[in-house]
């Protein structure tokens, strides 16, 4: 019967975690890697679609390597698409959203999204505050219909119903603001910019840098395209760039060191 136990909790909250379950659970032994995978859920295959998982691998010297493997070619389901290094990907992954935090423009395009959002998902308190401004009008007109004069039973009892009407919004205004706290645009900013403190070479650090910006990583042969969470936050970026970019340091391209 639909409904008939009360929910605990709010319906697209609900769907959203199923969501995410259902998500995890496509992604082979994400929870039982002794090296944690921190695209886990968000890094997928350029060629297939498919979802790219944490794999590792022993050399002739007893040396472990960690890298991501596209599950459809784990399980041989004709995509070739080959493996990275889990090190070198995730360094970039991090790195570009380092960049992407540090560029004033992304964060005031961040906080413009948020007050934007907040008007969107609140109706109710705009809507207390359309009624309060509208009872206060009344009073001001009552008010002065008072001081010049017009003082009837109707004229006073319409005062004290709109002054009753004008402490029940008070009350509620300030209930809907206590349970659904409005951010201002400062402390958004602030909120964003702390991330700039963060260090990329620590492990939580990096975590903190993935779960909260990226929303998508697609990785193909000769590119990896980044997804950001925020509108129009996309960044590709080719092999040969950062081949180029690595070249004149002397540290040559990381691709170069691939195993077959």
């Amino acid at each position: 019967v639909p409904d008939a136990i009360p929910v605990i909790v709010p319906k697209d909250l609900f769907d959203r975690v199923q969501k995410r379950l259902d998500k995890n659970k496509r992604a082979p032994a994400c929870g039982k890697a002794d090296e944690e995978y921190l695209l886990t859920t968000k890094l997928f295959c350029g060629k297939c679609g498919a979802l790219m998982f944490g794999e590792s691998g022993t050399s002739a010297t007893g040396r472990t390597y960690y890298y991501y493997k596209c599950a459809n070619v784990k399980r041989r389901k004709g995509c070739n698409k080959k493996t990275v290094q889990k090190d070198w990907l995730e360094d970039l992954v991090v790195r570009e959203t380092m960049k992407l935090i540090q560029d004033d423009a992304v964060i005031d395009a961040i906080v413009a999204e948020v007050m934007e959002l907040q008007d969107q998902e609140n109706t109710t308190l705009p809507f207390l505050e359309k009624q309060m401004r509208e009872v206060e009008n009344g009073i001001e007109n009552m008010l002065n219909a008072i001081q010049a004069g017009v003082l009837t039973n109707s004229t006073k009892s319409r005062l004290e119903k709109l002054e009753a009407q004008q402490k029940e919004l008070e009350v509620r205004i300030a209930e809907e603001k206590i349970a659904r706290p409005r951010l201002s645009e400062n402390q958004v900013r602030f909120w964003l910019t702390r991330f700039r403190k963060l260090d990329p070479n620590v492990k939580s650090h990096r975590e903190t840098l993935i779960n909260t910006f990226v929303n998508a990583v697609y990785l193909y042969d000769e590119k990896v395209l980044i997804m950001f969470n925020y509108k129009d936050g996309t960044k590709t970026i080719t092999f040969d760039e950062i081949a180029a970019k690595d070249a004149p340091e002397g540290n040559g391209s990381d691709l170069g060191c691939f195993a077959p």
